[in-house]
């Protein structure tokens, strides 16, 4: 008899549970891409090209003068002087070392830029995706999933409510 009446509870708090449940309204948003195709990270990404294109050019021009030394003493190994050579070695190893060190430099410092204005298109996602949620009434907004129904995916939402969203002025 207790067995019948623990099924029976168990069953009504089921039966409760799967109607709580059908009232919960769920949405996902594609984090990747709202930080790729929003207009925020838009602007962010070409605001950092912009700064890094001049240091970008110089170690094109390193780049450059390097082959042209390698290729200069290639052809004329054998014109040139024992010291000479040495020389023109040296200069090109000294141009190897100074390259490695401006390209190591730009990524670090590209990648720490990156990543600062990544995290701020993000933080105004994440209050994009609030503001969606509230007015909309959602129970809950994944950012991440492995799969995601395409009736419950409010990523375009977010991309047009960040292209109309003005940014904090600082």
């Amino acid at each position: 008899m207790k067995i019948y009446i623990k099924l029976a509870l168990l069953g009504a708090l089921f039966a409760t549970g799967v109607a709580v449940a059908g009232d919960f309204k769920v949405g996902v948003v594609d984090t990747e891409r709202v930080l790729r195709e929003s207009a925020p990270a838009i602007k962010a990404e070409k605001k950092i090209e912009k700064e890094f294109s001049g240091r970008d050019q110089d170690i094109k021009k390193i780049i450059k003068q390097t082959k042209d030394l390698q290729v200069l003493l290639e052809k004329e190994a054998s014109g040139l002087s024992e010291a000479d050579h040495r020389n023109k070695e040296r200069e090109l190893s000294a141009l190897n070392v100074n390259l490695q060190r401006m390209q190591r430099e730009f990524r670090e410092d590209l990648s720490l830029r990156k990543n600062e204005e990544l995290a701020v298109v993000l933080e105004r996602a994440n209050k994009a995706i609030q503001s969606i949620a509230e007015a909309e009434k959602y129970d809950l907004i994944l950012q991440e999933a492995v799969y995601r129904n395409p009736k419950i995916d409010i990523t375009d939402k977010v991309i047009k409510n960040l292209a109309l969203d003005k940014p904090d002025s600082k």
